[in-house]
């Protein structure tokens, strides 16, 4: 007969690369927006909440699953929505702002996801050195028109502001977070399908036990 528990182990967010990734989103999306967003402004507000929403989303349906698999589902599927509505929102700043939006394989962005960054403090350095490769590029090894002599694949961030940095980074951690949260979402889904909710474990648990009088 089944050893089957009527609620199982859960609630183990805190291990999961989707909440760990999520949670940096909302560390640095709270600081981007206090520094480069009008406080007063919705768009301040929008973003902050929708990164709250993802790293609260996540957890709740994490500890929902002990009685709910539909409940999991379904909080993690707005945890996805909420960090689709803020990559959005990191894409108009650059745009309405000229700024680049640097493509997977730019070359400060590789940098960037070689670090595997996991706090403020990781990305401010990853920040700081690429401003200071920046400066050393254009102070030291200008070619003879004044154009820096290094080549396109080897160059930093050139002259982009450090509001370009920390939303590209930003970017670059959401399509990470997503790219998780999808996978985490088919297999929830799957093992809903296969195992139903609370009420079908219910029903075998209680079948078991009757199994075994």
């Amino acid at each position: 007969m089944s050893d089957e528990n009527l609620i199982p182990k859960h609630g183990g967010y805190r291990k999961l690369k989707g909440f760990q990734i999520a949670q940096l989103v909302y560390d640095v999306t709270v600081r981007f927006c206090n520094r480069y967003i009008d406080r007063r402004s919705r768009t301040h507000d929008q973003m902050v909440q929708a990164a709250r929403s993802g790293v609260q989303n996540i957890a709740e349906g994490s500890k929902a699953s002990g009685t709910s698999k539909k409940m999991e589902l379904k909080l993690t599927n707005v945890a996805r929505a909420s960090l689709e509505e803020l990559r959005l929102d990191y894409e108009d700043f650059l745009r309405h702002r000229d700024l680049p939006q640097w493509a997977p394989d730019h070359p400060a962005l590789k940098r960037f996801k070689a670090r595997r960054c996991s706090s403020m403090d990781e990305v401010r350095a990853w920040m700081e050195e690429e401003h200071g490769q920046a400066q050393t590029h254009t102070d030291s090894n200008d070619g003879p028109n004044g154009a820096p002599s290094v080549s396109v694949g080897e160059s930093p961030c050139g002259s982009a502001p450090s509001s370009a940095l920390v939303a590209n980074a930003a970017l670059s951690l959401l399509n990470l977070c997503c790219h998780f949260l999808d996978r985490q979402i088919a297999a929830q889904a799957k093992a809903f399908e296969q195992e139903g909710g609370f009420t079908e474990r219910l029903y075998r648990v209680r079948k078991s036990k009757a199994g075994r009088n």
